[in-house]
């Protein structure tokens, strides 16, 4: 990829709009688009000021291709750093690529995936971790994960990954002193201080690291698997969470032989419902697939909700109770949630009963739902988000949601661990610089300071074209 040409995209969704956004950067993006654009004001495109918008006309030749409005952002004042123009024409796909192709003519090239958001941080208008919260927050599709990235592109994470990185280069800046000073026996180094400092680290790096089980399921939705056996009204309770006819609804036992996934948002967090086929003994091949596919989405979920039939409870208790067992025992640290299905047939005597003898279930609570009505599917909603730790999010603290950082903050622990274990055991210093160079180098990777090209390659690839 070269970095040093003038690159054009298309930076809104294709397709037919009210308009559309094209993005020209690089050092030529002024003069490849001045000659083109004839403004109402007869101004000069290339010596306008940065910040400023221009209406005119976009002509080829003496072909005018639109009325559009042109937006100049002067380097470094840009998002890449570079010169930049936003061509905001008609959201018509054949004016988009009459626009860029004239671009390409006179001596843009199309950019590649990422390229302008690389360029940013190329250019130091971000580090790689806030680059790659922009990715992020492009997909994010509900308010955790519009938070998570919003926060880390702000500079959360990187600021707090810069300011570790910083205090542990400053001691190792010491530490480096003393080999220069290594026949005299000084000691730059407050030993006392840089235990503190690491044991700091070490507790920064455990939050953070703790931080990304919750920050995975945040950004990618909480899995919830509603198990229970057949007909029992599981696709009703997903059409009537997700309000729409989403699975099939039938009398006849057995009727989803798959899971079926779907996604809605409560409370700003994301929710992913998986109904399952019903668990029973059967002869039936493709069920018995379906049902084993089951026990792989109880494993895979973060929540497990076992819906029952109220109705049949008061003849088949004892049956119930063990299969709710099973789940427990099988899956002890899954939170799971007993739904008592089609209260609406039954009375308050009944339903008094019911909660006294699912009360004494371990590890579950009960909730008293009619899915065919409606009744109970609010509060389910409020009893699902008090299964998630969203905290963090409240307290706007970091929360880690990139498994790259994941990994790098491990193994920059893991050599922190090293040096507290060489500071107790009072090694040398020259072999305590190489277990702090090898934290910083880790610390390094998250925000970019330490990189390659094939890493930015990998990130930057899977962003769309445009960004």
């Amino acid at each position: 990829m070269k970095l040093n040409d003038t690159i054009v995209a298309l930076a809104t969704p294709s397709g037919a709009g009210a308009i559309a956004i094209i993005r020209v950067s690089g050092p030529e993006a002024l003069s490849i688009v001045s000659p083109l654009f004839k403004a109402k004001s007869k101004k000069n495109l290339e010596e306008q000021p940065s910040h400023t918008l221009h209406l005119g006309n976009l002509v080829d030749a003496e072909r005018t291709l639109d009325e559009v409005l042109i937006s100049v952002f002067r380097a470094p004042k840009s998002y890449t750093g570079e010169e930049t123009v936003e061509i905001s024409c008609h959201g018509s796909p054949y004016i988009q690529q009459e626009i860029i192709q004239l671009m390409i003519r006179k001596g843009c090239r199309s950019a590649e995936a990422g390229e302008f958001t690389m360029r940013a941080f190329l250019n130091g208008k971000m580090d790689l971790s806030q680059a790659e919260a922009v990715a992020d927050l492009i997909s994010s599709e509900n308010q955790a994960s519009h938070q998570m990235a919003m926060q880390q592109m702000r500079g959360g994470f990187s600021n707090e990954i810069h300011r570790l990185r910083q205090e542990l280069l400053d001691f190792a800046s010491l530490i480096e002193l003393e080999l220069d000073f290594s026949e005299e026996d000084v000691e730059f180094a407050n030993r006392d201080q840089f235990k503190e400092l690491v044991a700091r680290i070490q507790q920064v790096l455990k939050r953070l690291i703790d931080s990304f089980a919750t920050g995975n399921v945040l950004k990618n939705g909480i899995p919830v698997a509603i198990v229970g056996e057949p007909n029992v009204g599981k696709s009703t309770l997903l059409n009537a969470l997700l309000n729409e006819e989403r699975a099939i609804v039938s009398d006849v036992a057995g009727t989803t032989r798959d899971s079926i996934e779907d996604e809605m948002s409560i409370g700003g967090v994301g929710f992913r419902f998986i109904d399952t086929a019903g668990i029973r003994e059967t002869e039936d091949k493709v069920e018995s697939i379906g049902i084993k596919r089951t026990f792989e989405k109880i494993s895979q979920a973060q929540v497990v909700v076992f819906l029952l039939n109220a109705e049949n409870f008061k003849v088949e208790s004892s049956k119930f109770k063990v299969e709710i067992k099973k789940i427990h025992n099988q899956f002890p640290q899954k939170p799971l949630l007993i739904l008592a299905n089609k209260i609406d047939q039954l009375v308050e005597e009944e339903k008094t009963r019911l909660y006294k003898d699912l009360n004494e279930v371990e590890g579950a609570s009960l909730q008293l739902i009619s899915a065919k009505t409606g009744a109970g599917v609010e509060e389910l909603k409020t009893k699902l988000l008090e299964f998630v730790n969203t905290g963090a999010l409240r307290n706007n603290n970091t929360i880690v949601t990139n498994s790259r950082h994941y990994n790098a903050l491990l193994q920059a622990l893991e050599e922190i661990n090293k040096v507290e274990e060489g500071l107790n055991s009072g090694l040398s210093g020259d072999l305590l610089a190489i277990d702090i160079r090898e934290a910083l180098e880790y610390f390094g990777e998250i925000t970019g300071q330490v990189t390659n090209d094939e890493l930015l390659g990998n990130i930057f690839s899977n962003f769309c074209i445009g960004k």
